[in-house]
């Protein structure tokens, strides 16, 4: 066995150990494969079938401009750094470069398996990706994939409900008012319809005379992390700016507290049972009508441009950022970017890295179009409707950290979330969440100072009329 494959293989597996620490310069790894790079065939691996032909598509052409053959290969997602560590180890067709999910980083990096890309034209930086997409693809100051596609959560609203509202607001006001002129009024006026801040959503449920369909003005899936985050986004860190950073942990804090009590709040008008609702659900209940406002991953760009060709679905629709919590309570949703990695193992580093940035850059404009993911480059003109809204929230969004010491806080916090909704103290628990991260972190007991806030009521004066609507609805139903 060869220098380099005897290092990288004492790395894979005193990283599959779980003991592995970070071992010198992630540079240096470079200096391994120049020996090799003297073959003209890459492979790329993948796991979502999605991508299958528009990748084959760009590989085709690779080869067709630079003489340089692409074999793309599609994996199972289980153990999938796993695999690529075996087959870089025991195989001569290892990936020269793959694509995974950002939070992955830090343990393919750790593993010999990740190292900086080599991008001669500069193409990474923030007048072509978010500067949350660099960040996500960012570990101890190098960058280590090509921001490729991502995933983030927005504001979904039914445009037909919202017009109708405007257009019954615009005739309620001045009832001997001509029709063209509604029309002509009604485009401004709805964008009033279009909250900033729960309170003016809430604001938006308490005046609303809703259809018979409705069953509720807003809802949401309470019960997935990734569609609250948002709530706390702004004021919890895990990692610090590149979620790589064990010393810039700040989970138990006032402005933390302050926007979960919000959340729980919410639970006395929306009136939702985690154990009842799932995100699919939610989707189907919107495309039937029964709901006005929603939060909603982009996935739901093909879901109802195909449910509307199947005839499932018949309102127009119109996507927003999240709102605020408050003017003075900000939202930031979180975010996962997939970026193509090049593997330390590939003995054609300059080649993986050309086809990398060949996918990332011009050739990322048909992404959309053939596989329904939304590229990271922010350059790429789009002319479906609604994708702005997923790319201004992404620019803002927090990306999903890739510290293995802190790889089971998502889950905990789904808890804690769930705990708070039904009712749990708020300081309370995320206190105990704090000490249980910080704990398993530095590797001794730890224990914050507690916070105690008295309990924050939403303050909207309409809140308790509203309620009452909604459970007199409820009740009807």
């Amino acid at each position: 066995m060869s220098l380099w494959k005897r290092i990288v293989s004492s790395i894979v597996v005193i990283c599959m150990l779980g003991s592995v620490t970070y071992a010198g310069s992630l540079d240096q790894t470079r200096e391994y494969q120049n020996v090799f790079d003297n073959k003209d065939t890459l492979h790329i691996w993948y796991t979502d079938e999605n991508l299958t032909d528009y990748i084959s598509s760009l590989a085709v052409r690779f080869q067709q401009e630079t003489d340089v053959r692409v074999i793309p290969v599609l994996q199972s997602g289980v153990e999938y750094l796993e695999n690529i560590g075996e087959a870089s180890l025991h195989t001569d067709t290892c990936p020269d470069l793959y694509i995974v999910s950002n939070d992955s980083i830090e343990k393919a990096a750790l593993a010999g398996l990740a190292i900086p890309i080599e991008d001669e034209t500069n193409l990474v930086n923030d007048s072509i990706f978010p500067e949350s997409g660099i960040r996500a693809v960012t570990y101890r100051d190098h960058i280590m994939a090509y921001p490729y596609y991502f995933e983030t959560s927005a504001l979904l609203y039914n445009k037909t409900y919202l017009k109708k509202m405007t257009e019954d607001t615009i005739k309620a006001e001045d009832d001997s008012i001509e029709e063209d002129a509604v029309s002509a009024l009604v485009g401004a006026r709805m964008e009033e319809l279009i909250p900033d801040t729960f309170d003016d959503l809430l604001n938006v449920a308490d005046n609303y005379d809703a259809p018979e369909a409705v069953e509720a003005v807003f809802k949401w899936d309470v019960a997935d992390i990734f569609y609250n985050y948002f709530f706390v986004g702004n004021y919890i860190t895990v990692g610090g700016p590149n979620g790589d950073n064990t010393e810039e942990i700040s989970i138990y804090n006032k402005d933390a507290i302050e926007a979960l009590q919000v959340y729980q709040n919410l639970n006395q008008f929306f009136s939702i049972e985690a154990k009842d609702v799932a995100y699919n659900s939610v989707i189907q209940e919107f495309m039937e009508g029964k709901m006005v406002y929603t939060t909603a991953t982009t996935d739901i760009l093909k879901k109802l441009e195909q449910a509307k060709a199947d005839g499932e679905f018949d309102f127009e629709y119109g996507l927003a950022m999240i709102p605020d919590l408050k003017e003075d309570m900000l939202t930031r949703s979180m975010s996962v970017t997939n970026g193509i990695v090049i593997n330390g193992y590939s003995r054609q580093i300059e080649n993986a890295n050309r086809f990398a940035r060949y996918l990332v850059s011009d050739n990322a404009d048909s992404l959309y179009e053939q596989t329904g993911k939304i590229p990271a480059n922010k350059t790429v003109s789009h002319q479906e409707e609604g994708i702005q809204a997923f790319m201004e929230e992404y620019e803002y969004s927090v990306p999903l950290p890739k510290m293995l010491a802190t790889s089971n806080f998502w889950v905990q916090l789904e808890i804690a979330f769930s705990q708070i909704w039904s009712g749990a103290n708020v300081s309370a628990t995320l206190k105990n969440l704090s000490e249980q991260i910080m704990t398993q972190v530095t590797g001794t007991p730890y224990e914050e100072t507690l916070i105690e806030l008295p309990k924050e009521e939403i303050e909207i004066e309409y809140l308790d009329e509203a309620a009452e609507i909604e459970a007199a609805k409820s009740a009807g139903d």
